[in-house]
């Protein structure tokens, strides 16, 4: 992928757009709105007004609202020279799942989420706008009624969905790197969900929550069934369950 270009007159989304590059680990240059770009065929970023009035390089209007849709469509756009034939998505399931895409196999983004909901938007987004002929969602096996929820919504949005054995994905990834699970689990075909899951946590999986929540918290409490169930399903987090939790309790008093 070539170097990206921040070339616009607007500090704002300029700033934008340097922090949102960083923070994915992106190369860029920046230059200012009328400096000549280091090839005809660099992609840049700015302002729409300032990409419709340029007639140079590839331009992809920005505007402080859409910035990491704007960002993808650079990076699709400097990274592909021919059409998407397989649009991939990569799944490791949790409370906060990581995501990975690439295009035929060439890795072009990955992040890390915060809800499950967010996850299947942020996926029917990159399928809107990055051409492709078939596109499909691979979930990790390692949260099985997360796996099951994050498999029944994107079925629900029409989407493909395989299921990956994640033994084949664990080796060398550490715990908390959900994101680099999620990059490995992309390149695997898995198992064909044609039907919807159930989503019921096991009382195995509830007990895994709430021994986690006393670890999690020194020992201090222990989420009850039905938070602990919400944690399993990914509609809390551990932390957000903790918050719920306290509430509850001060409501009490």
């Amino acid at each position: 992928m070539g170097v990206l270009v921040i070339r616009t007159a607007d500090f704002k989304l300029a700033y934008r757009l340097m922090k949102a590059l960083r923070r994915r680990e992106i190369d860029f240059l920046q230059v200012s709105e009328n400096s000549p770009l280091p090839h005809g065929a660099s992609v840049w970023l700015g302002t729409p007004e300032e990409v419709f009035e340029s007639k140079v390089g590839n331009g992809i209007p920005c505007t402080l609202e859409d910035v990491t849709v704007s960002i993808d469509r650079a990076i699709y756009l400097s990274t592909m020279k021919d059409p998407t034939r397989i649009l991939a998505f990569g799944i490791d399931p949790g409370p906060r799942p990581g995501l990975a895409w690439n295009s035929d196999g060439k890795p072009l983004g990955t992040e890390q989420m915060e809800d499950v909901d967010d996850t299947v938007d942020r996926i029917c987004q990159l399928v809107k706008f990055i051409p492709h002929a078939v596109a499909v969602v691979r979930i990790g096996d390692g949260s099985p009624t997360i796996g099951s929820r994050l498999a029944n919504i994107c079925l629900a949005r029409g989407l493909r969905v395989e299921m990956v054995d994640e033994r084949r994905t664990s080796t060398g990834v550490g715990r908390h790197e959900h994101h680099a699970a999620a990059a490995r689990i992309v390149q695997i075909i898995g198992e064909e969900v044609t039907s919807k899951r159930k989503v019921k946590p096991s009382t195995g999986e509830v007990r895994e929550v709430q021994h986690k929540s006393r670890s999690e918290s020194g020992g201090k409490l222990t989420l009850p069934i039905e938070l602990a169930q919400a944690v399993a399903v990914g509609r809390l987090s551990m932390n957000e369950a903790f918050d719920e939790y306290e509430r509850r309790r001060g409501s009490l008093i």
